[in-house]
C-alpha cells in the first residue's frame, strides 16, 4: 500500500515538473523600462536585460505597430521574449507600450496580455 502511494506521488510530481518546465524558455512580463540602449538594442525590464533584433515587433497599447523611438525609460511595457541559451541572453519578440501597470481586473482591455 505504501509503495503504491509513493509511486503515485512520484509520478504526480514528475509530470508536474515536466509541465512547468516546458515554458522556461518563454517569458511574458510587464514592468517599467529601467534602461534603454538604442545602439546596443537592449532594454532592461524588471532587472532583466532583453535584446531586440530584426524580428522583434513594437506595438502601442492597442496593438498597432510603432517605431522603437516611442520606447522611453520609466515607461510601462509588456514584453514577450525567449531565452537564447546559446548566447545566454533574452530576446524580445514583442514589446507593447502600456499607459500604466495593468492589474488583473484591467487585463481584458489588453488582449495581448496573457491571463495568468
Amino acid at each position: 500500500m505504501k509503495k503504491g502511494i509513493f509511486l503515485s506521488i512520484f509520478f504526480l510530481l514528475f509530470f508536474s515538473v515536466l509541465t512547468f518546465a516546458e515554458d522556461v524558455n518563454i517569458v511574458k512580463i510587464q514592468g517599467v523600462v529601467m534602461s534603454l540602449d538604442l545602439k546596443k538594442n537592449t532594454v532592461v525590464i524588471n532587472e532583466k536585460t532583453f535584446i531586440w533584433d530584426q524580428n522583434t515587433t513594437f506595438h502601442n497599447e492597442v496593438g498597432s505597430p510603432i517605431t522603437i523611438d516611442k520606447l522611453r525609460t520609466k515607461g510601462w511595457v509588456y514584453i514577450e521574449g525567449e531565452n537564447d541559451r546559446a548566447h545566454k541572453r533574452w530576446v524580445a519578440k514583442k514589446i507593447y507600450l502600456l499607459p500604466k501597470f495593468i492589474d488583473s481586473k484591467q487585463r481584458h482591455l489588453y488582449p495581448f496580455i496573457q491571463q495568468d
